[in-house]
């Protein structure tokens, strides 16, 4: 086999165990080769400007700069940069800013071996890969009425534990600006209540945690 038909790939993941396992993996085909290894966002930058890999799976969450804002940068330099997001988190937002950092393609940690194989050999020839249920989600959350920046601030609040009072006082806002807002979120949200919003904005990654 040519040199040249090397798929050269960086890891991105701040789980040790996580890389060596998806190494163990990828090195049974014998055209893939895991060039370097990342464990948080500068890694990935860095390892992307010495290497220039041919593909890079990049987890979402990570210590000191997170996946997002990696590709974000990595794509800024390098628009054609191929990066797989390979995470445990199908939060439709997560998809959402994922795709739109510039990510080729989004898999879930429990994707099957064949198919994480199959997206990075149609990520290398430059096209997208995107499984049907991540296409759906992120449908969903492009249809959906998004949080203003004042909505986000107020959610975030609420997720802390935060009284309207406590959220008035921090905001520099009233009380009544804050039920106003509140009210917004969970029509926006489609719940009923507080908690209801809170758990909501979790699990679709709208506020990380």
């Amino acid at each position: 086999m040519n040199q040249s038909d090397i798929i050269h790939i960086v890891i991105a993941d701040d789980h040790p165990i996580v890389r060596q396992g998806l190494v163990a993996l990828l090195e049974q085909e014998p055209d893939f080769k895991v060039v370097a290894q990342a464990g948080n966002g500068e890694e990935a930058i860095a390892c992307f400007r010495l290497h220039q890999p041919d593909v890079i799976l990049m987890d979402l969450r990570m210590p000191q700069m997170d996946g997002v804002t990696a590709i974000t940068q990595i794509c800024g330099e390098c628009p054609e940069a191929r990066i797989i997001v390979l995470t445990t988190y199908d939060g439709d937002e997560d998809i959402y800013r994922g795709l739109q950092a510039g990510a080729k393609g989004y898999l879930l940690k429990d994707t099957e071996p064949d198919e994480l194989i199959t997206a990075i050999r149609r990520v290398t020839l430059g096209k997208k890969y995107i499984p049907s249920a991540v296409g759906e989600k992120l449908s969903d959350r492009l249809e959906s009425s998004q949080l203003s920046d004042r909505e986000l601030q107020v959610i975030r609040l609420i997720i802390a534990g935060e009284t309207n009072q406590q959220i008035s006082h921090q905001l520099k806002i009233s009380e009544s600006t804050v039920k106003f807002h509140v009210n917004n979120i969970l029509g926006k949200l489609g719940v009923r209540d507080r908690t209801q919003a809170a758990i909501v904005a979790v699990k679709r990654g709208i506020v990380p945690i």
